[in-house]
């Protein structure tokens, strides 16, 4: 389930998946300060309600949550600052065509390191309506089910 090819992932947001359709997936760089960056490492994040947003040719990354990092001693960070996303212009360009004109949301999927750097799957996504959920939900108890059966069917 995720898209990430190497590296170690840190977290991922399975209820994006769930509330949206992923239609493409970029992969973006995270810029952090001193003490986010061994917090984010520890895996002290939190991003439920985590949106990019794009203002003035850039985009930021709300919502996302990372905990002070306990062994730091005054010059923490503040954990709600929204975070700046790196992106190719091009990139940004045709994010920012999307989402004005055909409804989409920028939803970050999932976060892992790449080569001692913090990277973030950030997926252009379309809200599902209730009963695509419905479906979703039918379609993996069918998987399941079968699944089931097959292994039934091996241990005769």
């Amino acid at each position: 389930m995720a898209m990430v090819k190497e590296g170690k992932l840190i977290a991922q947001n399975k209820k994006a998946r769930f509330n949206y359709s992923v239609d493409e997936t970029y992969e973006c760089g995270l810029v952090l300060e001193g003490t986010e960056v061994k917090s984010f490492k520890a895996g002290n994040i939190s991003f439920p309600d985590a949106f990019a947003e794009i203002q003035k040719g850039e985009v930021w990354v709300k919502g996302l949550h990372i905990a002070e990092y306990s062994y730091s001693s005054v010059f923490n960070h503040n954990p709600d600052r929204p975070k700046k996303l790196l992106l190719h212009r091009d990139e940004i360009k045709r994010l920012t065509r999307k989402v004005e004109e055909k409804g989409y949301t920028l939803i970050p999927l999932d976060f892992y390191l790449k080569n001692g750097r913090i990277k973030v799957t950030l997926g252009l996504c379309k809200g599902k309506k209730q009963f695509d959920k419905r479906a979703d939900i039918r379609e993996r108890d069918v998987k399941r089910d079968m699944q089931r059966e097959f292994r039934k069917g091996l241990q005769r």
